[in-house]
């Protein structure tokens, strides 16, 4: 791959979406060509498949087919626009990829992470991205984050403060396994803050990339 994925991480609140938009402006100002997408979603089919699962309404949805329909959108997500993407050099920065599925349907919602694993290898074939950022903070903080929005909260939103625990709790672990992958920011940070660390990363990368290049 010519190309560089990075996917953000984090808890509802945490601020991905503002620093999303802070990385592609960065890394634009860069020269760097780029796209932006997320999980779930990130094309037609996929869309389609996010609007079933933040459905408020579905409250019978089984765990079981949560996560299928996770790595459904995923799949369609993969050989649509990601990997077509970063064969031709440009680089992918999504809102959340598969360490999510881990920490909301694996730690929050009880499925064997054997299973998960089992299915992620089947449609990723040992992809993975090149770089993963964890927005981490109290989950009060982020919870209060999200409430002061205003409007409706969707299905994940709408869970209580222990799943989002747990969530936050694999997340951090999944960091500890890797740490060459994942950088670990302090969300409950001045933005400034938070965001100086994510350049510091953003250049390491662009220079890894030049030296094999």
């Amino acid at each position: 791959m010519l190309g560089q994925f990075i996917t953000l991480e984090g808890t509802e609140g945490a601020g991905k979406s503002t620093n999303l938009m802070f990385i592609k402006d960065w890394l634009a100002a860069k020269g760097i060509d780029l796209i932006v997408t997320r999980e779930p979603g990130g094309t037609e089919i996929g869309e389609a498949i996010r609007a079933v699962l933040l459905n408020k309404n579905y409250t019978a949805m089984q765990a079981e087919t949560e996560l299928l329909l996770m790595f459904a959108a995923r799949a369609q997500h993969l050989k649509e626009k990601i990997l077509p993407a970063l064969e031709q050099g440009k680089w992918v920065v999504s809102d959340r990829f598969t360490d999510a599925t881990y920490a909301y349907q694996g730690a929050a919602r009880g499925m064997s992470f054997e299973r998960i694993a089992e299915i992620e290898n089947w449609v990723q074939q040992g992809f993975f991205p090149n770089t993963t950022f964890i927005f981490d903070l109290p989950i009060e903080i982020g919870m209060a984050r999200v409430a002061s929005r205003g409007g409706e909260t969707d299905r994940f939103e709408q869970e209580k403060h222990d799943f989002f625990e747990k969530v936050r709790s694999a997340y951090l672990q999944r960091a500890s396994m890797a740490p060459k992958r994942y950088t670990i920011l302090d969300a409950s940070q001045p933005l400034e803050q938070v965001q100086k660390a994510i350049v510091n990363r953003l250049e390491e990368m662009m220079l890894a990339v030049e030296k094999m290049a």
